[in-house]
């Protein structure tokens, strides 16, 4: 498989504050390799696991594999669908977990808050530790691009303290049976995707849903990609002068706002956390074609009705420049060690261990797919399909977001750019209006940046 990497900066503005600590108790050495059976005896390693898409039954048998491995160790988990909810009260009255499984970009923004308050460990050296139970580093086994971002390197100094996780390609998901049934072909530009919306609306069918409006950040991002390059990309999440106003930004709210013409008319009013799946039903109702999402989506609907000859589709997203290739967001989990964990050598070896096959194994069993060569191949054939779309260098895989800033009290990308879609939608906001507001928040970023 042959992936082109856009790597692009990562969204860490902080929404809220956590008070921790920012020193570093770790007890061992920086480097070495991971140990095997003896390092922990009668420890007890503290985790704490956010449970998406994919179950908490794949961390309780990831747990118990690391203690077969680690005489002596007892793993205390903790997962939660609302992990930031169960372990902040404890971490803000100083007991903290050893390990975090916690995503950057979600609203609770824990993961960013400490990241701000210089509340993580330093992760390099474990990229140099061997794999417990194997011979290569973990360096070794991620698969290019995913360590060469500051969604792994938050402070833009080369020292690593996100490590990568599950990976999700993201793009428009659509009934492929539909499309076989009516005779339409998948579009690949936006012109043939107006062409398609045109023909939808004339048999009562939407061309476009979306859950929430927070799934504007993978579709925006490919959209802004493909809109300028690469170095545009850089430069719109690094907040330079006038970016917003640019011509290619300008063509990615144009085209923002010209969908939502072709909008299914629900989906505005059920575009938030209680009600979003309903917008997600649409396109297995046939009442709407496409909609943004990642490879948690057949998962996450696996027991919704679906209509007859139903069968999942998925497409990057066409190109906004009439010469670039389409785009799809590659989005990744993060894992890190709080800087105030007790056990930071152990915990160190549990992140080593999150790149091993049995591990690995472990977590594909489930559809999680760490961004390890051949880890896509071990799924079932559907589900290989989503992994498989930067196949022949077919798409530009974009990682990453906006660029680590100062909190700006009341200032948020997210709110101005991603969660004004509804506005947007619903004809309450003009687009250039949008535009405008983006502007004057990238703005005010760029002042507050380090």
């Amino acid at each position: 498989m042959k992936r082109k990497l856009v790597s692009i900066l990562l969204c860490v503005t902080m929404i809220g504050t956590l008070a921790v600590g920012c020193g570093s108790k770790d007890k061992g050495s920086d480097s070495g390799d991971a140990k095997d059976s003896g390092s922990g005896d009668g420890q007890v390693l503290k985790v704490a696991a956010f449970e998406g898409g994919y179950g908490a039954e794949m961390w309780d048998e990831v747990a118990k594999a690391f203690e077969e491995t680690h005489e002596g160790v007892t793993v205390e988990l903790t997962v939660d669908k609302k992990i930031e909810d169960v372990i902040s009260p404890s971490m803000k009255a100083g007991d903290y977990p050893d390990v975090v499984h916690c995503a950057t970009g979600r609203e609770a923004a824990l993961t960013e808050t400490l990241t701000k308050e210089k509340g993580l460990l330093e992760l390099t050296d474990v990229l140099d530790m061997t794999v417990p139970g194997e011979d290569v580093t973990v360096k070794d086994k991620i698969l290019p691009g995913f360590l060469d971002t500051l969604g792994t390197m938050p402070y833009a100094d080369g020292v690593t303290y996100y490590a990568p996780m599950f990976y999700s390609p993201c793009g428009l998901f659509y009934n492929a049976g539909l499309l076989k049934e009516k005779g339409w072909e998948v579009p690949t530009t936006w012109d043939e995707m107006w062409e398609l919306g045109d023909k939808a609306k004339a048999e009562g069918i939407s061309l476009f849903t979306y859950p929430t409006p927070g799934y504007f950040d993978a579709f925006t991002y490919a959209l802004l990609e493909s809109s300028g390059g690469a170095d545009f990309y850089n430069e719109a999440m690094t907040y330079k002068d006038g970016i917003w106003e640019s011509p290619e930004a300008t063509a990615v709210f144009e085209l923002v706002g010209k969908l939502a013409d072709y909008t299914e008319p629900t989906t505005v009013a059920n575009a938030n956390d209680d009600n979003f799946t309903k917008n997600q039903q649409l396109i297995l109702d046939n009442k709407a074609i496409f909609c943004p999402n990642g490879t948690w989506l057949p998962g996450e609907m696996a027991d919704a009705p679906k209509a007859d000859g139903f069968e999942w589709g998925f497409t990057a997203v066409p190109a906004v420049a009439k010469d670039a290739k389409p785009s799809s967001f590659t989005f990744f989990e993060q894992m890190w060690i709080p800087a105030e964990a007790e056990n930071q050598d152990l915990a160190k070896e549990f992140v080593a261990f999150m790149y091993s096959d049995k591990a690995a194994d472990i977590f594909a069993k489930s559809g999680a797919v760490q961004p390890i060569d051949g880890m896509a191949d071990k799924l079932d054939a559907d589900s290989q399909l989503y992994y498989h779309i930067y196949d022949n260098d077919a798409a530009v895989a974009v990682m990453g977001g906006f660029a680590a800033t100062e909190p700006v009290e009341g200032v948020s990308m997210a709110d101005s750019l991603f969660k004004a879609v509804n506005s947007v939608m619903s004809g309450d906001k003009t687009v250039k209006d949008w535009q405008a507001d983006v502007e004057a928040t990238s703005d005010k970023l760029r002042d507050a940046m380090d």
